[in-house]
């Protein structure tokens, strides 16, 4: 892929119609490497996430994905090439092997076994509950479910926000693993940390707009300072 096939928004405004959340947004997202979306609590980040696999639709404007509008592919079809993962990983009933089959119906053992292995999780869970994993394990299970549909880009929705340090880590050890196999990820995160290690492009959302977009060099040097504390740039203080 290159950075042309990506996500291209134009003018773009969503959320309850009387009172919008994005507002006249127009931005490319590259179809390679880690996008980070930062913003304060409220901007709309989670929103424009939605919005790129018509979890929702926007009031106005237009979204293509690899040159095609957006509202012109099939929900289920698109959400076979743009997965999602969420803060909280959601689980169905049943064992490990069970969701995976919610993704992919005919998946067999070894294609199971080998998804795992391609996320860290260890294969003897395949037949474990779901709901006895810990919270890393479970989002990590996300992960290689979601992978199941071969995607092209993964969303993550603030996806280790409740998780401890080391599964933070690992998980987003897995996020450049995936970007480097190219997969492209577009990462929501509030944490100027996770940030710094994970992106290799930032998006950062103000107030409904897009304060600033490119790589975390071009944001550290923003003339806007509420920009250079989101991306926890030196000297900037804390995010506000």
């Amino acid at each position: 892929m290159t950075d042309a096939d990506g996500f291209s928004l134009r003018s773009v405004v969503a959320g309850p119609p009387a009172e919008p959340i994005l507002c006249d947004v127009s931005v490319d997202i590259p179809a390679s490497g880690v996008t980070v979306i930062v913003g304060p609590s409220g901007s709309g980040k989670s929103t424009l996430l939605r919005l790129l696999n018509r979890l929702d639709d926007p009031l106005s404007g237009e979204i293509r994905w690899h040159g095609d509008r957006l509202d012109a592919i099939a929900p289920q079809a698109l959400r076979r090439q743009v997965a999602t993962v969420f803060q909280r990983p959601p689980l169905f009933p049943g064992s490990v092997l069970d969701n995976f089959r919610v993704a992919d119906p005919g998946v067999d053992t070894d294609r199971a076994l080998h998804v795992m292995e391609h996320v860290g999780l260890d294969g003897a869970l395949l037949h474990r509950e779901a709901s006895a994993l810990s919270g890393g394990e479970a989002q990590r299970m996300c992960v290689a479910r979601a992978l199941l549909t071969r995607p092209r880009v993964l969303l993550a929705d603030e996806p280790t926000a409740a998780l401890d340090l080391d599964a933070r880590l690992a998980i987003e050890a897995l996020a450049r693993q995936l970007a480097d196999e190219g997969i492209a990820v577009v990462w929501v995160s509030h944490d100027t940390d996770q940030l710094r290690r994970l992106a290799d492009h930032v998006l950062a959302i103000v107030g409904g707009t897009v304060a600033a977009f490119g790589h975390l060099a071009d944001l550290d040097a923003s003339e806007d300072a509420v920009v250079r504390r989101l991306v926890g740039a030196p000297g900037a203080g804390g995010a506000s």
